[in-house]
Formats: C-alpha cells, sequence, structure tokens
C-alpha cells in the first residue's frame, strides 16, 4: 500500500469527503484500464488518497474485493465505510468533492462533450477491450487489428480530432489536463503497445499524455510489475 503526499489546501475537503480519506482498490497496473482512469486522475490533480491493489486471477482475489464491495470489480473507491465502485461514478464523486480543481472543462459545453466521450469509452468500444488489451509491458505491433477494432480505432481518432481542434487548442482534449484524458490514457497505451499509427498531431497527443507526470508514473510501475495473466497476449 502506498500514500500520495498530502497536499494542506485539500484538507477541509478532504475531510468533507470522508474524515479517514480516501483509498482507491485498484487491479494489476500493466493490465487494468479501468483502474488506470481513477488513479490517473487523482494522481494528476493532486488528491490524497491511499492505494491498495489486488491482483488480477488469484485464488483469493474475489475474497479480497467483497471485503471493499459486492459489485465484484476494480477499481473501487473507498470514502469511510462508502464504496463507490465504478470508474467513471468515481470520478464524478472527485469532480464534486473537489470542484476547484476543474477536473472536468470549466465551459459548460465543452463540459458537456467531456462527460459525454468519457460515456461513449465507458460503454463501447467492445472490439477494442477485447481484441487489442491493455498490456503496457507488451510491443506486438498490428496485433489484434480485427475489423472491430479498426472501426474503434477510427472512432478514437474522430474523437481526437473533434476535441483537439474544438477545444484542445491542440494540447490535451480540453486544453488542460481533465478527466477526458484519464479516460482515454489507456487508450494511448493500446495504440503504443499495438504500434497503431496515428497522424502527427494526433500523435503528439498520445506522446503528451504518455509524458505527463500521472500517466508516466503508472507506466513506470506497471512496467515493474511481474505478474502475468493466464489470459494475456503471448509473447513473440
Amino acid at each position: 500500500m502506498q500514500t500520495t503526499e498530502l497536499d494542506p489546501s485539500l484538507s477541509a475537503a478532504l475531510q468533507k469527503a470522508g474524515a479517514d480519506g480516501l483509498l482507491l482498490v485498484i487491479a494489476n497496473k500493466n493490465y487494468s484500464s479501468w483502474s488506470m482512469r481513477p488513479w490517473v486522475a487523482m494522481t494528476a490533480f493532486g488528491i490524497p488518497f491511499k492505494e491498495l491493489k489486488i491482483l488480477l486471477r488469484q485464488a483469493d482475489t474475489a475474497n479480497r474485493i467483497g471485503r471493499y464491495s459486492a459489485s465484484g470489480r476494480l477499481p473501487i473507491l473507498m470514502v469511510g465505510e462508502t464504496a463507490i465502485w465504478d470508474s467513471l461514478a468515481i470520478c464524478e464523486y472527485l469532480a464534486e468533492q473537489f470542484p476547484d480543481l476543474g477536473m472536468w472543462p470549466q465551459d459548460m459545453l465543452a463540459r458537456a462533450t467531456a462527460r459525454s466521450i468519457c460515456a461513449e469509452m465507458h460503454s463501447g468500444f467492445a472490439a477494442l477491450r477485447s481484441d487489442m488489451p491493455m498490456d503496457i509491458r507488451t510491443n506486438k505491433p498490428g496485433y489484434g487489428r480485427t475489423a472491430g477494432a479498426q472501426a474503434d480505432i477510427a472512432r478514437v481518432v474522430e474523437i481526437w480530432e473533434t476535441c483537439l481542434s474544438e477545444f484542445g487548442h491542440h494540447q490535451f482534449l480540453f486544453g488542460a489536463f481533465s478527466i477526458a484524458d484519464a479516460y482515454f490514457a489507456p487508450v494511448v497505451m493500446r495504440f503504443r503497445s499495438y504500434g497503431v499509427s496515428l497522424a502527427p498531431a494526433l500523435q503528439a497527443y498520445a506522446e503528451r499524455v504518455q509524458a505527463h507526470p500521472a500517466v508516466a508514473r503508472w507506466m513506470q510501475e506497471a512496467l515493474a510489475e511481474t505478474e502475468i495473466l493466464p489470459d494475456a497476449v503471448p509473447p513473440d
């Protein structure tokens, strides 16, 4: 378990969120795209939290998750004794608890668009998830490039092009780093692992995401993991 450094300016809001602070329960950093999203968001915005990792596909995995939530899924944000067990619900909760951090875009229409693309990522892109699973340690250009995955890649490209040109000023999707960028960070990991070619402006965006300190830290810790899931992408 690790603890992030406490930012004194967040003390009052943290007390409001829960007297015992925040505990984020996550899965393997190399594989868990769902865990990556709130972890990156919390780290990027300096929200202090304790981290507990539960390894996937272990004999006690289900029982350990069940101690925190009956959902059987990770990530889980514990606010005192209350569990928030969905990545988008976690991010929305944090945005409400820490409104001064600007986790969503300030402009109303930009914010609505950001929520829309996060909801689309949350509920869609099934082929990309199944055919090109997140595996930060792998490097297999072209792997999983099914027709369905290719269609999902095209849709991601369309989203990035639209957001960067209309809202992002060619920096992050909505200018400053936001929940939306945290939500698409696992897609950047997939594109990196499987050698997806992007237009120069989109490749530059992907590289900015990888270079963001919160994403870079997740990647570093993912690369240091040694666990290999039985259904992971096979090595060359």
